[in-house]
């Protein structure tokens, strides 16, 4: 009889057709396997013994990266097939096929690049069925060749024998590619003349970074900026020519074992290091390490990854020594992606560019993860997860689009009981960021072939994204309030069931609240349907708005104002003259551009401007993660004490403590620390309250706040103590590049 089988999944561009083929005909079936616009297609004529044996090994033993999401077989008269064979995709029907993201290379295609007598020795663009570029390279579905940036390279002979041949590990690769037919590498100077090409280009890169320049290099989903890390001279540089004051730079190795020797490595972060993803690793630094003081300025931390293509590791392996690698940009724009777009904006940072004529589909930032109560959690979610869905314990009624938020922005579509998350954008501030963010949301809705039947956005007025959905959707679009989509976000991706309710925590900077003040440190009682504030932090202003933002000390000095009025200006624990304290006393006196906040996240950032860390910043939560280090020295288990009134989180009595400790010399390790703490206490307070009066025990943690390693872990294991399941972020960031799947999830109950 005939054996029919539909597979949706992550099926298309890991070797599943090839895996099928060799298993059909071990087992001496006939018919025929093909990729179609929802999957895998599969029919096999045999015996029903042989086709159930079929059956059950296709699960069993699918080749690693592939997922199976749904499987439906119906057992049908046979058809007369005479073989079993890959027949040509079809291209009809609705696109729902699961796209790969890109794959780190294998280590069989490492041995081949490494191996003089491979016709492949030293070949940047080596790729096999189990690895290589996907997600940057797809133009279309299905996943074959013609569909993808491949299209311009005819394989010679040797490729198309192997991606012909079963038995050969290259059977139907779509990037297959060698020196003869492939893609290859050319050196440039900053103005865009060529200088050599191939072999010699990579040569002459090599030669350039040990030699203190800066090269822009190509790789599959953008441009990076690339230097020696262990010199002072060339990062200095750096920093200098990209406008990136004292943000920390990533940090590529040549192995784990030169990794090794410069930071602390658990199992985990080996693992993650080690993973198909290559993320980059928030990693402690060693004491005696040989990277360059300004790679991560006053930070006990650094951000390390290992090479994820073949060019990586050619160059890697003749450099023998890490190598800065930054997404290649000024700050807050896009990462570059195409020459011409090099040559222009990266003339007057990078002294070379290092470039290859294969294009890229779409640009991908590097991802971040960080090993978190020993669990990985995303900071940033791009190049290696995305587009991998997240998979909803229900179904949605209708597609749905998200437009994400303004900073760290991500959009998303949801289809069926799966939300697919795009790559990192970043925030929405500049023309260039707003085009790529355009880009994006049409480059998805094209490539899943999607209408979306509601469009979700963020309650703010003053977004981007909320703007672009009035003026694209206005009729189906609907808004959610920002900390509500934190809390959703956080349950759809732990499987809370649809009729769950959590006691939600979603600490960050900025968020519009109902009232149209400034949230930020919010308790939320949430479901999928609705939440209640329950709680939030006492609020203050902050005085110059997006000025307090840049300059903590701003929101010290208001801390102060509200905890000892007018007598705020005799405190002299803050680098401010008398009269700039009047004026930022007169700015909150008179309500002149100090809007009112509950927010954790500017909490965090007038705390380590009282303690002396940060009074002006250079990037996003630099404050924040200054005293974040700062608490990691200590082993104080102090904390200060705090009253919740009715529903309102009292600061006050932490911050007069904390003067206290200022005027008594008491050591800052030992304040940031009890700080932290203090935050945990109340967090565990306000749970054990809410659950006498709730009976709820599970706690969601969500917010950019839940990024400081030293909260989360603390927060995370005195919940569990206290009994209370406590719901981390795991999937998605905690931070607003996971707000784009609780935008989605809110979007089937509107």
């Amino acid at each position: 009889m005939r054996l029919k089988i539909r597979i949706t999944g992550l099926v298309q561009g890991v070797g599943f057709r090839p895996f099928i083929y060799r298993l059909a005909n071990e087992l001496g079936l006939r018919g025929y396997v093909l990729n179609d616009p929802l999957g895998v297609t599969i029919e096999a004529e045999a015996e029903k013994e042989k086709l159930d044996e079929f059956l059950v090994k296709i699960d069993k033993e699918k080749p690693p990266l592939a997922k199976i999401y749904s499987l439906q077989h119906t057992f049908l008269k046979d058809a007369g097939f005479k073989d079993f064979e890959i027949r040509k995709s079809e291209e009809t029907g609705d696109k729902k096929a699961f796209i790969l993201p890109d794959i780190a290379t294998c280590s069989e295609c490492v041995n081949d690049i490494q191996n003089q007598k491979d016709r492949r020795y030293m070949y940047p663009f080596t790729n096999c069925t189990n690895c290589g570029p996907r997600f940057t390279i797809i133009r279309a579905l299905p996943y074959d060749r013609k569909n993808t940036t491949m299209k311009a390279f005819k394989m010679c002979p040797d490729c198309e024998a192997e991606y012909n041949l079963p038995s050969d590990r290259r059977f139907h690769a779509q990037p297959d590619a060698c020196p003869l037919c492939g893609p290859f590498v050319s050196l440039y100077d900053s103005k865009g003349d060529l200088i050599c090409e191939k072999q010699e280009a990579v040569d002459k890169a090599v030669e350039l970074i040990n030699s203190g320049n800066i090269i822009a290099i190509k790789g599959i989903g953008g441009f990076h900026l690339v230097c020696d890390a262990t010199s002072e001279q060339a990062v200095d540089r750096l920093r200098k020519r990209k406008f990136r004051e004292e943000k920390p730079m990533a940090v590529m190795f040549p192995d784990l074992e030169s990794a090794k020797k410069e930071a602390h490595i658990d199992l985990l972060e080996e693992r993650a290091l080690n993973s198909i993803e290559r993320p980059i690793i928030i990693l402690k630094k060693r004491p005696d390490t040989v990277l360059a003081g300004s790679v991560s300025p006053d930070n006990s931390t650094t951000g390390i990854f290992l090479p994820y293509t073949p060019l990586h590791h050619i160059i890697l392996q003749r450099l023998k020594k890490p190598v800065i690698a930054t997404s290649a940009n000024m700050t807050d724009e896009p990462i570059v992606k195409d020459e011409t777009d090099a040559f222009k904006r990266l003339s007057k940072i990078a002294d070379h560019v290092l470039s290859h004529n294969r294009d890229i589909a779409r640009r991908c930032d590097d991802s971040v993860v960080r090993i978190v109560a020993e669990r990985q959690v995303p900071i940033r979610r791009s190049r290696g997860f995305s587009p991998l869905p997240v998979a909803l314990p229900f179904r949605l009624k209708e597609p749905v689009l998200a437009l994400g938020p303004y900073m760290n922005n991500t959009i998303a579509i949801g289809i069926d009981d799966k939300i697919f998350i795009s790559q990192h954008i970043g925030d929405l501030d500049t023309p260039l960021s707003m085009g790529f963010y355009e880009e994006t949301i049409n480059d998805f809705l094209r490539l899943f072939d999607v209408e979306p039947g509601v469009v979700v956005s963020d309650m703010h007025p003053g977004y981007y994204s909320t703007k672009f959905g009035e003026k694209h959707f206005k009729d189906r679009l609907v808004k959610v309030q920002h900390h509500f989509a934190h809390i959703l976000s956080c349950m759809a991706e732990n499987d809370m069931p649809q009729d769950a309710e959590v006691i939600g925590f979603a600490f960050d900077g900025t968020g519009y609240g109902l009232d149209k003040t400034v949230w930020g440190g919010e308790v939320l009682i949430a479901s999928y349907k609705g939440f209640k504030r329950a709680f939030h932090l006492g609020p203050f202003k902050l005085p110059g708005g997006e000025k307090a933002v840049k300059e903590p000390v701003r929101t010290a000095f208001s801390l102060l104002y509200e905890t000892f009025g007018e007598k705020a200006v005799d405190i002299d624990i803050l680098p401010v003259s008398e009269k700039k304290k009047l004026f930022f006393l007169n700015m909150i006196r008179k309500n002149i551009n100090s809007p009112v906040a509950t927010s954790m996240g500017r909490l965090f950032d007038g705390v380590a401007s009282l303690i002396g860390l940060k009074h002006k910043v250079s990037y996003n939560a630099q404050a924040a993660i200054a005293l974040e280090q700062l608490a990691l020295r200590s082993d104080d288990n102090g904390s200060y004490p705090f009253i919740i009134e009715k529903n309102v989180i009292e600061h006050r009595p932490l911050i007069k403590k904390i003067v206290n400790d200022l005027r008594s010399g008491v050591p800052g390790e030992a304040i940031a620390k009890k700080f932290h703490n203090t935050v945990v206490d109340i967090i565990i307070s306000v749970s054990e309250s809410l659950r006498k009066e709730t009976g709820l025990s599970t706690v969601a943690l969500s917010g950019g706040v839940f990024q400081n390693a030293v909260l989360l872990e603390k927060a995370f294991s005195k919940l569990g103590e206290k009994g209370f399941t406590p719901l981390i972020h795991q999937l998605v960031p905690a931070n607003d590049g996971g707000i784009s799947l609780g935008q989605a999830v809110y979007g089937h109950y509107k």
